[in-house]
């Protein structure tokens, strides 16, 4: 039996041809007209032959150092192009400016990964960690601000080949900034269905970078991201670091815990509740970089040791990427750990502890996530410059399937 694309009556209306299904032109302005004028109290159904692609992406981050032409795109399905930045004056969208190899490396970065893979799509990823939370508030609050921030967003996509945007809003934290970007998000699907109609072209992709659960800390417009966004990339890592926990070695991207402590299974299953009876599309965050903290007491080396926060030389957080860590797991004194509790990794030497996803733990993540695969659709790696030659890439593609 076919799969179904469905076009409810409501208040957020949905016009259900996601991008990642091959629908032709002809049923897109049909799906696109029915949004438009439909005005029963049901729910319509359009079946499809089409099958969704699993999601295998991985994040080129510009500040790594790591140029786009060094990627082996043979290994992903979809790359993020990491990060445009947001004029706090304009609201604009633009590529960042600090130079002009960084230019050049936006402005042909669909070009370049398709060299190696013709068939893998791009996705403009706007924001970041770097970027300034209350400037996306500002822009989400008023109509104008919005509206020069989607058209100037869809324009840099179709001009430089990107087959989607990537929304890094990090993070919206009070109940109307949750609504705004609701109503962002709203806009913005409505007028990529419009360009696609448009244009003739497939419509752009649309993602978002969301934090770990939709409980607590952060607020979220669960439906609305469910009905307009093709799927969420759930960043399930980075809970704890020597910033946060500096007295501590903490396992940072844990799939289980004991107890109330963050992990990826329970942030995954919070998405999966919250969401109810709207089906959300989830993509799990793999961390292709680990954490180190110094220990207080080399023979005191497990999860939850005595610690004195970051080594001195991977000051102020601690962040070391994955090649590093493999160099240093290496060496013939260092000793690799697989935690049965969190269901990651740690390796220590004398007194420098690194908590960190190695092959086992890529693999079990995995596993457990295509165990629910009604949910969850694939992964991303951060980021694929931290890769050690193509190791951890290789090995998520392969294991997914």
């Amino acid at each position: 039996m076919g799969r179904y694309l469905s076009v409810c009556e409501g208040k957020d209306l949905y016009i259900g041809t996601p991008p990642i299904l091959e629908a032709s032109k002809p049923l897109r302005n049909y799906i696109s007209l029915l949004a438009r004028n439909q005005r029963t109290a049901s729910c319509l159904a359009f079946p499809t032959t089409s099958i969704m692609t699993a999601v295998k992406a991985g994040y080129w981050s510009s500040t790594s150092g790591f140029s786009v032409a060094s990627i082996d795109s043979s290994h992903f399905t979809h790359l993020f192009c990491a990060f445009a930045d947001l004029d706090p004056l304009t609201y604009q969208v633009n590529f960042p400016a600090t130079s002009a190899t960084i230019s050049r490396q936006f402005l042909t970065f669909t070009q370049t990964v398709q060299r190696r893979n013709s068939n893998v799509k791009t996705l403009l990823s706007i924001g970041g960690p770097d970027s300034d939370p209350s400037t996306f508030a500002q822009m989400a609050n008023q109509r104008s601000n919005r509206a020069a921030f989607i058209s100037s967003s869809i324009q840099l996509a179709r001009t430089n080949n990107f087959h989607g945007l990537d929304l890094c809003w990090l993070y919206p934290s009070t109940n109307p900034e949750s609504n705004d970007l609701g109503t962002l998000l709203n806009e913005w699907r409505n007028a990529i269905t419009d360009e696609a109609d448009g244009s003739g072209n497939e419509p752009l992709l649309l993602t978002a970078q969301v934090f770990y659960s939709p409980l607590g800390l952060y607020r979220y417009p669960v439906s609305v991201i469910c009905l307009r966004l093709d799927w969420i990339n759930l960043l399930a890592y980075s809970y704890h670091t020597p910033s946060n926990s500096p007295n501590q070695t903490r396992a940072h991207a844990a799939w289980t815990t004991r107890g109330q402590e963050p992990s990826g299974e329970s942030g995954i299953n919070a998405w999966i509740a919250e969401a109810r009876n709207n089906k959300i599309k989830i993509v799990l965050g793999l961390p292709f970089f680990g954490y180190a903290w110094v220990l207080v007491n080399e023979n005191n080396n497990q999860v939850s040791a005595p610690a004195s926060g970051a080594p001195a030389n991977l000051q102020p957080d601690g962040l070391i990427g994955y090649n590093q860590i493999a160099t240093f797991a290496a060496q013939r004194t260092a000793t690799t750990v697989f935690d049965t509790v969190t269901q990651t990794n740690y390796v220590y030497d004398k007194t420098t502890w690194i908590s960190f996803d190695d092959r086992r733990a890529i693999t079990n993540k995995i596993e457990k996530a295509k165990e629910k695969q009604q949910e969850l659709i694939g992964y991303f790696a951060w980021h694929v410059g931290f890769d050690n030659n193509w190791s951890l890439s290789r090995l998520a593609a392969q294991q997914w399937g």
